[in-house]
């Protein structure tokens, strides 16, 4: 220890001198902000002392060693994220790009930046042009930092850098879980798993039926082989001796065949099991229907998982399965991992222990693993079923990174691989070679730009259909709303002004009898009419048929009651409007009817005089 110690001080002498001739920056990434620091006095040698770790604990000897230069806090929460995310990328952000080139020295030869990831390292390196460093001084200068932080900067206390921490570190970890809703692999491998574990499950539990009903009708083990159909026929039946030909179509229903539904019915007349009470068969019952209902939930189940697969992995599922695709995405922890692995990797994943036994003993290696599950191998010859295993497990391989890293998920290249594999299972037997690779892969490139347009059309329509839904639901919204205020002000005008174009209207098309158009008249309330006795109407009569030759034009109506020195127009005010009217219109005729009119006043004089007589 001591000779590597005298080693490496002898190795390092001349770095104090060229520390001193560079000047030492160190960066510092906190979940509040970045802070840059300028070390004064740096020797690397004693820093390998116990002396000088405890001068990094104490506060006071630190400040002498690090000043702080510059602070740049994060404005929000959502920005630490992106830093966050870019630091542990490799990628110099733009915050930390204009704290760099707005706080380091323009001479970049004498900078000397400590970092403490060398990813981000090089990549300030490459993108700024500064030299940077990492461990040894480094490792010992941030560790310091990391421990006096909150009292480097001003205004930050401890308890609010470890609520920063905290907030940031949870947001990065649900950034990081956080992926497509659609694409992610994980219920694949728990809903592979469930499955698994409920086949299990349902086939104990079915033999338990068996062996429990077998005592009271054990002819019914012979006849029906299947576990989910054996559970409803001993949940049906019940006992025996109940069975009978009303419930002959029933059984065939339940059994989907009439001679084996025959076959039960005979064998409960002549069964030789023993009698049951009716306790027990309610229990076997109740058990056979939790069988039942299991065996349900187990085809939704594959169901969903074969839903699931078309979405995540459609190639995988479409070369070899979706049973066994699920399982080779749950071995291998998720589809990332897959596409990762080797085809000599896929072929054997699921047989670990015999590839290890193997090595061990020096015996033969497995040929395949969980891949042995589909079709291709089972088909072909005990010769050919290495060859094709592997030939299968390349082409896995190619289907789960095309399903990894494509952007639009398409069954298009699973098909093809599939017919790939076919073709090679008939060369293995007949001897016709197969196409070229090459050849099916620009098929395939053709029908998927097809397919990924197809599927972007119908996304596209989803989209509208969803945006009409909006809009409609947003106009019942509206109507639902009372009408004063869902009526926009627009329409309120409208609804006021129509009454009264309707009047002007009116106004405007009455016209004199002469051809001359009335005065416009005031739209005010108008006043009520004054009741006339039948002498007032006698003496106005007498008074205009000796004034005729005369009249006063018409006016216009009056809203005040003026004193009136013409005694005429006091008189006009007086008569109705209906008697203005009259003279109006015996004015407007000519001197021949003056004759005519004079002889009808005459006439109306008398009759005036008898009528006052008369009273």
């Amino acid at each position: 220890m001591e000779r590597d110690r005298a080693d490496a001080g002898t190795a390092l002498t001349l770095l104090p001198r060229l520390l001193f001739q560079v000047l030492l920056h160190v960066l510092f990434e906190h979940a509040v902000g970045y802070a840059l620091l300028a070390l004064k006095e740096v020797e690397e040698i004693s820093l390998l002392l116990p002396q000088v770790e405890e001068c990094v604990l104490n506060l006071g000897k630190f400040h002498n060693i690090v000043r702080l230069v510059a602070f740049c806090p994060f404005a929000s929460s959502q920005v630490a994220l992106e830093n966050a995310n870019a630091v542990s990328e490799g990628v110099v952000h733009e915050d930390l790009r204009l704290l760099l080139e707005t706080h380091l020295p323009s001479k970049k030869k004498k900078v000397l930046l400590g970092v403490g990831d060398p990813k981000i390292g090089a990549a300030i390196q490459e993108e700024l042009g500064y030299t940077c460093q990492t461990g040894g001084v480094i490792a010992e200068i941030l560790r310091g930092v990391r421990l006096h932080f909150h009292n480097l900067v001003k205004g930050l206390t401890d308890v609010s850098a470890c609520k920063a921490q905290l907030g940031l570190g949870h947001s990065y970890s649900r950034a990081k879980v956080k992926f497509n809703v659609n694409r992610v692999d994980n219920m694949i491998i728990q809903s592979i798993s469930l499955l698994d574990q409920l086949d299990k499950d349902i086939n104990t539990f079915s033999m338990r039926v068996r062996e429990w009903y077998g005592y009271h009708f054990p002819e019914l083990v012979k006849i029906i082989n299947d576990n989910a159909t054996y559970c409803r026929l001993a949940q049906f039946i019940g006992n025996r001796r109940e069975l009978n030909e009303e419930k002959l179509e029933k059984l065939e229903e339940l059994t989907m065949d009439g001679a084996k539904a025959k076959a039960i019915l005979d064998a409960s007349r002549s069964s030789m099991g023993m009698d049951i009470s009716a306790i027990d068969l309610i229990n076997i019952e109740s058990f056979s229907n939790r069988v039942v209902s299991l065996s349900e939930y187990r085809q939704s189940l594959h169901t969903y998982l074969r839903s699931k697969m078309s979405q995540v992995a459609p190639s995988l599922s479409a070369l070899i399965g979706e049973a066994v695709g699920a399982r080779l995405i749950a071995h291998a922890g998720s589809l990332t991992n897959l596409a990762k692995y080797p085809a000599s990797t896929v072929q054997i994943l699921g047989a670990e222990k015999a590839l290890f036994r193997a090595l061990k003993t020096r015996g033969n290696t497995p040929k395949y693993g969980l891949i042995f599950h589909s079709t291709f191998i089972g088909r072909a010859a005990a010769k050919n079923k290495g060859r094709i295993s592997r030939y299968l497990a390349n082409k896995c391989s190619i289907a789960s990174r095309i399903d990894c890293f494509s952007e639009v998920p398409t069954s298009v290249f699973g098909e093809k691989l599939r017919e790939q594999v076919e073709e090679r299972l008939s060369f293995y037997e007949t001897g016709i070679f197969p196409r070229k690779n090459l050849q099916v892969m620009k098929e395939a490139m053709v029908q998927a730009e097809e397919a990924a347009a197809e599927i972007t059309r119908k996304l596209e329509k989803q989209e509208k259909k969803r945006l009409k839904k909006e809009k409609k639901r947003l106009a019942a919204i509206a109507l639902a709303s009372p009408e004063n205020s869902t009526s926009t002000p627009e329409e309120c005008e409208e609804i006021s002004e129509r009454p009264k174009k309707k009047k002007k209207q009116k106004l405007q098309e009455a016209p004199q009898e002469n051809g001359m158009e009335e005065p416009p008249v005031s739209l005010a309330k108008p006043k009520k009419k004054k009741a006339f006795s039948k002498e007032e109407l006698i003496s106005s009569d007498l008074e205009e048929t000796a004034g005729s030759g005369s009249l006063p034009k018409r006016k216009k109506s009056f809203p005040k009651e003026e004193p009136v020195s013409d005694p005429e127009e006091a008189e006009n005010r007086s008569v109705p409007k209906k008697k203005r009217k009259f003279k109006e219109e015996l004015l407007s005729s000519g001197p021949e009817e003056a004759a005519s009119s004079k002889s009808s006043s005459s006439k109306k004089k008398k009759k005036l005089q008898k009528l006052s007589q008369g009273d």
